[in-house]
């Protein structure tokens, strides 16, 4: 891998004039910064961002917090990230918050001690205080708030397409799974389901979960079938939620979607993996990376920012674990 050095010494000049050139400091005459230019070229010379940062306190880094990198949601919206500031000549920091508090303000503090020019944050914590104080722009992924611009789809409509999918196919008695309270998108998606359902002349009940997390979605699976267990339709909170309770009705016995019919939310690439495959309402959660990142771009380059919260549409997604549409036996 080429060094600052060896630029310098292909274009013939010292590595204090290679330094002025990249970083933009002092006078470096038109004629040498072409031959720097070259030796660059020729070399595929990449600097590194993280000292060039620490030398004009400056740099082309951008931080992406994510709440739990486990869940196969969420490298979908890095993945979308990344492709667009790369295409904007920006390179990312990554930090899995593990949902946790204290280790989402250590990372900030660290995107901020690498001089990022601005933070992508899709964490779960409701305390986002920490954020209003800091110099550079911040967008919230998949998270609502009030005093920083957002990205996020359509969780509203997602809980009321759910709702309406499982009854025309002929669900009767529906259990809603209810996401983390803190979690407004989750609530949104309650909310739509609870605001269709209540129009419709079918039984239902709530269950309350507190984590998207497999292994707590693994213990609500089994609370749901003892205390539901004549439950025909299941609206779950996410993706991982809807696989542990798929697992579960096929241990204890029960047919999918003859029985019980069940509809995911997310879409991640596990859900067509599973089998039966997951029915699920998809979230657009690469183009969701790229609108996030597209708006902090314009954010950094100071450019008018028309539209600060960006909700995209989802669809629902037609698999194994709902039966076929207008078969109501």
């Amino acid at each position: 891998m080429a060094t600052i050095r060896d630029v310098a010494k292909r274009a013939g000049v010292s590595v204090a004039t290679v330094s002025r050139a990249l970083n933009d400091k002092g006078y470096v005459h038109e004629d040498t910064r072409k031959l720097i230019h070259d030796a660059i070229q020729q070399l595929n010379y990449r600097p590194n961002e993280v000292a060039r940062s620490l030398y004009n306190k400056k740099s082309r880094l951008i931080g992406l917090l994510l709440p739990d990198i486990r869940n196969p949601f969420f490298p979908e919206l890095a993945r979308g990230v990344e492709d667009e500031i790369q295409a904007h000549d920006f390179r990312l920091m990554i930090g899995n918050a593990d949902e946790k508090p204290e280790k989402e303000s250590e990372y900030v503090h660290t995107f901020k001690q690498n001089h990022v020019t601005g933070i992508i944050s899709a964490t779960s914590n409701k305390d986002i205080s920490f954020y209003d104080e800091l110099s550079f722009p911040v967008v919230f992924l998949d998270r609502t708030t009030d005093q920083h611009p957002s990205v996020y789809a359509d969780g509203v409509d997602g809980g009321k397409m759910a709702v309406r999918e499982l009854v025309r196919r002929g669900s009767k008695r529906i259990t809603l799974l209810r996401g983390p309270v803190e979690l407004k998108t989750a609530q949104d998606r309650f909310k739509g389901a609870i605001d269709e359902i209540c129009t419709l002349n079918v039984e239902f009940n709530v269950m309350n979960t507190s984590s998207f997390a497999f292994e707590d979605a693994e213990e609500s699976a089994r609370e749901l079938f003892e205390r539901y267990p004549d439950t025909d339709g299941i609206i779950a909170s996410n993706d991982i939620v809807a696989a542990a309770i798929l697992h579960e009705a096929l241990r204890t016995g029960k047919g999918i979607p003859e029985d019980l019919q069940i509809i995911g939310f997310d879409d991640i690439p596990l859900s067509k993996l599973l089998y039966p495959s997951l029915s699920t309402i998809r979230q657009p959660a690469y183009e969701m990376g790229r609108e996030a990142a597209g708006l902090l771009i314009k954010m950094i380059q100071g450019k008018a920012v028309e539209q600060k919260n960006i909700k995209l549409p989802v669809t629902f997604i037609e698999r194994q674990t709902t039966r076929k549409d207008g078969n109501n036996g």
